[in-house]
């Protein structure tokens, strides 16, 4: 027994947290196949953490492929928490370890197998399994989240020529968002995706029956703005939020973390951290589900909140309000932040965000420019009946502020400016015309358009860079941050193909 593999026992022990089960597979693994990839999956649901042994190559002599490509392949599936290669039999290794089930495929169930007596020496359980005849693999799964349909984005020539919206104008913009600092303020939530297998039709009744196959989480709301901010090229990014006091909020924490926010999360011990299911199958939603509070937040939470932010606002740039309407953003905690933003000169935009008929964009007055939807503009005007540009001009002189962008989903934008712009209205179609997932797509506009303003920007290269950061978002499955490269790289195709 080398001293290293004792040494990594000792840290996937510590890995693994008190009352979590263990669950540990070994194998050669010499090309990584799907009857490999079911096993995997079948071990992952037997436990909390899934370790996978791979022997070295004096272990396993038949294997043609080296045994660090043999590693690489088993540490790219999703369901493998640990791997490592074993150069030691497995039961000598299961001996140090001491997981609570060992995995293997069924067709060892009638075999010799020296892991049993080792096992059952501890109190541990061989299982054997090899999983699902469905077959759903976490590669492609992951791959479809995180592809990218790109070949569809056309961009408006129109509108370029009208704005002066080409390569060279842009990029400079681009590289000036690097040294922004910015604030988000709104709500925390976290998306999951439940992709499934569709089974068919009940027979008790008429309802679809589907099977969940894999997971993922993504973070939402204000969350995602904050991510795309900083993912964009932010200098620095403060998110200030409000969660419960449960494993959404640590999993938020972590996201957060490692995209590079700085976020201030005040626990709620009324509500839970917001989630947003989506269960897919297919490539296509079947139904969502959320669990949230919307009661309003407490005086005392507001206090905590307020006394975050106030703490960087000599320090920032823009600040951005994202709103869903769960009652994070109380009336008397937005007007505070905005007298506090004008004191300093600090650019303030605004998205409020409603599902029903509650929620009133305008009440968030003195904005750069605010992002309705054409439905939450009518409702914050209970206008249902006048066209777009009276509705959105009349929302403009409500809240007071600076510029609209009506956002129109598979129609683009409509940009309205103020009364001292040469041009007051013009419209953006939407750019991806074969778009994956349109979840995100308003939040990733806003969020590039309100850096671009702020880096100098005029509101119409703003909202086309917010155009084009959306038609990039919605060209893959969930809601990734995007990266300054996901811009650069359409804005240089463009002038290439110019």
């Amino acid at each position: 027994m080398s001293m290293p593999l004792a040494a990594e026992v000792k840290r996937i022990r510590s890995a693994c947290a008190a009352g979590k089960k263990l669950v540990f597979v070994s194998g050669s693994f010499n090309i990584l196949h799907p009857g490999h990839l079911r096993l995997l999956r079948f071990a992952a649901e037997c436990g909390d953490m899934l370790v996978v042994g791979v022997f070295a190559n004096q272990l396993a002599a038949s294997a043609y492929l080296d045994e660090a490509d043999r590693l690489e392949a088993v540490r790219a599936v999703g369901w493998v928490a640990e791997a490592l290669l074993i150069d030691v039999p497995p039961e000598q290794f299961i001996a140090m370890l001491r997981p609570d089930v060992v995995v293997k495929g069924k067709e060892h169930e009638n075999g010799l197998n020296p892991e049993k007596d080792t096992v059952e020496a501890y109190g541990g359980r061989l299982l054997f399994g090899s999983g699902d005849t469905t077959f759903s693999s976490i590669s492609l799964l992951r791959e479809e989240v995180r592809r990218s349909n790109r070949s569809s984005i056309v961009l408006p020539e129109g509108f370029v020529r009208r704005h002066g919206c080409g390569h060279d104008s842009l990029m400079p913009v681009l590289e000036r968002m690097g040294a922004l600092r910015v604030a988000v303020v709104g709500d925390a939530i976290m998306d999951e995706y439940v992709t499934c297998d569709p089974l068919g039709m009940s027979q008790e009744d008429p309802t679809i029956v589907v099977t969940p196959v894999h997971r993922e989480l993504f973070v939402g709301g204000a969350g995602i703005v904050a991510a795309h901010a900083k993912g964009v090229g932010a200098g620095k990014v403060h998110f200030f939020s409000v969660t419960g006091a449960d494993a959404g909020r640590e999993q938020l924490v972590s996201a957060l973390r490692g995209y590079g926010v700085d976020a201030c999360l005040i626990v709620d011990e009324s509500r839970p951290t917001t989630l947003k299911q989506r269960f897919r199958a297919s490539g296509k939603t079947l139904l969502r589900v959320n669990h949230l509070r919307q009661h309003q937040i407490s005086p005392d939470i507001q206090k905590k909140l307020w006394r975050g932010l106030e703490r960087v606002l000599p320090d920032i740039d823009v600040l951005i309000f994202s709103d869903f309407n769960y009652g994070v953003l109380p009336q008397k905690l937005v007007d505070r932040i905005i007298a506090a933003c004008q004191e300093r000169d600090i650019m303030m935009v605004a998205d409020s965000q409603c599902s029903s008929q509650v929620g009133d964009v305008s009440r968030f007055h003195d904005m750069a420019f605010l992002t309705p939807t054409e439905r939450e503009a009518r409702i914050a005007m209970g206008n249902h009946e006048d066209g777009l540009v009276v509705l959105a001009e009349s929302l403009r002189r409500k809240a007071r502020a600076g510029q609209v962008i009506v956002t129109l989903g598979a129609e683009g934008v409509l940009v309205h400016a103020g009364p001292d712009k040469p041009w007051i209205t013009d419209r953006i179609p939407a750019m991806n015309r074969a778009p994956m997932d349109v979840a995100g797509a308003g939040d990733s506009l806003f969020v590039v358009a309100a850096m671009s303003l702020r880096a100098g920007a005029s509101i119409w290269q703003s909202a086309y860079l917010g155009s084009l950061a959306a038609a990039c978002q919605v060209g893959r499955i969930g809601n990734l941050p995007l990266s300054a490269r996901d811009l650069t790289d359409e804005l240089s195709c463009a002038w290439r193909e110019a």
